[in-house]
């Protein structure tokens, strides 16, 4: 039945708050069931209603409590609510939040020396959503093809890999390798070749004279936490300087101490020309992204070519340069590196017929099983655990880095138990 949404509502939210108005429209079930009649359903959201989070838990509407697993896709990196980021916000928030582009603000200085210093590289330019940095990562290139580079206008190309997810703009889903994913969004930008990932030769076949930039994620996250093999990252690096190709990692999901480095490309010391990166650099709270790469091809910018009213706002510096900040005073990174060794082979030494892998690094890890994905869905939620399958029948786990020990510890005694309540 449709639930009648009034401007008394509106008058509740402004004078008594969001917690009475929910509380006046029926409580959170029946707010959820406002999503579902006025949201569009391009989501199919696991049936938990979330009500409250805080460090690396969930609780439902019911009071149950869950380990979040999931950590929006690595955004939660400094887990829910991280205190220095929630203090940050509080203290912008009686500043100032956007002034848009159009002026400077000392925030975003701050933040993006930050970043550079943080990152290794050169100069930045902010923007919201990962996908927006994926996207200005295209468009530098290709500036650097024609200005740089001299390929012929208009004939640049920019080599991918099988299995990516770059994001969700016509562009970036164009050069998908999944149709569901294109299905009825063409006609897409041309520009783009895609070839096996992990496979060095292939890539080396693809480029020709016209390829402005190879464009891959080090490990593919959402295609099944696929790790590639040990030296490609370097041996892609090599093969750019070689054929004069920007190399461009996206780190949007593996960067910020994720895969226990500071971006996985450390790994291989397989250093990009252009780097995206985003989630976890708004500490959980809000969306902050941006592209960071080398002066020779982010001062290829000129004013009119690139913004964002809403990139680089003093809200967001100040969220992003604490959360940068988080990172370094804790070492994110290496407690990734131990606590991901901690889960990865307590997963390896469950005995279960269901596990055929377990791959990943740092703390983001897959667990390919097979049989019923959905009755294993609902087994880890019985536990208490949130995560979600992923391609190649894989349930993708990256809780929040500043997990203890002890979480983790409970997270496996919790995937034993549901991977045995499925036999």
């Amino acid at each position: 039945m449709a639930i009648q949404f009034d401007n008394s509502i509106l008058s509740t939210i402004l004078n008594r708050g969001m917690t009475d108005a929910i509380a006046e429209l029926g409580g959170p079930s029946a707010c959820q069931n406002l999503s579902q009649q006025f949201g569009s359903h391009n989501y199919h959201p696991l049936p938990v209603l979330a009500v409250r989070a805080e460090g690396s838990s969930v609780w439902d509407a019911s009071g149950k409590e869950y380990i979040d697993c999931i950590g929006a896709y690595s955004a939660v990196s400094h887990g829910h609510l991280n205190p220095f980021v929630v203090q940050a916000v509080q203290h912008q928030l009686s500043k100032m939040t956007l002034v848009s582009r159009a002026m400077d603000c000392p925030e975003l200085g701050v933040f993006l020396g930050a970043l550079c210093d943080y990152s290794g590289l050169d100069m930045a330019c902010p923007m919201n959503s990962g996908a927006e940095a994926v996207e200005t990562c295209i468009k530098l290139a290709r500036k650097w093809g024609y200005e740089v580079k001299n390929v012929p206008n208009n004939q640049a190309e920019i080599v991918v890999a099988d299995g990516n997810f770059h994001g969700r703009t016509t562009t970036i889903v164009g050069f998908s390798s999944e149709a569901s994913y294109k299905n009825h969004f063409g006609p897409f930008t041309p520009g783009f070749t895609s070839v096996p990932f992990g496979d060095i030769s292939r890539l080396e076949s693809a480029i020709t004279s016209s390829t402005v930039a190879v464009l891959m994620e080090p490990i593919q996250a959402e295609g099944g936490v696929i790790v590639p093999p040990s030296g490609y990252l370097q041996a892609v690096r090599s093969l750019c300087n070689q054929h004069h190709v920007l190399l461009i990692w996206d780190e949007i999901q593996t960067g910020f101490g994720r895969c226990g480095q500071r971006f996985a490309w450390q790994w291989e010391d397989a250093k990009p020309d252009l780097l995206a990166v985003g989630k976890a650099l708004g500490g959980g709270v809000y969306p902050v992204s941006a592209a960071i790469g080398s002066a020779e091809v982010l001062s290829l910018f000129h004013p009119g070519d690139h913004g964002s009213t809403f990139g680089g706002n003093p809200l967001a510096c100040a969220i992003a340069a604490t959360s940068i900040a988080v990172m370094v005073q804790e070492n994110l990174e290496n407690r990734a590196q131990k606590l991901g060794s901690l889960l990865m082979e307590g997963f390896r030494q469950i005995n279960s017929p269901l596990i055929n892998e377990v791959r990943g690094k740092g703390m983001l890890i897959g667990l390919e099983v097979e049989g019923d994905g959905e009755a294993l869905t609902k087994a880890f939620l019985n536990q208490g655990i949130l995560t979600k399958e992923t391609r190649r029948n894989t349930f993708r786990f990256a809780p929040p880095l500043t997990s203890d020990q002890a979480t983790i510890c409970t997270v496996l005694e919790r995937v034993e138990a549901a991977l045995d309540a499925v036999k």
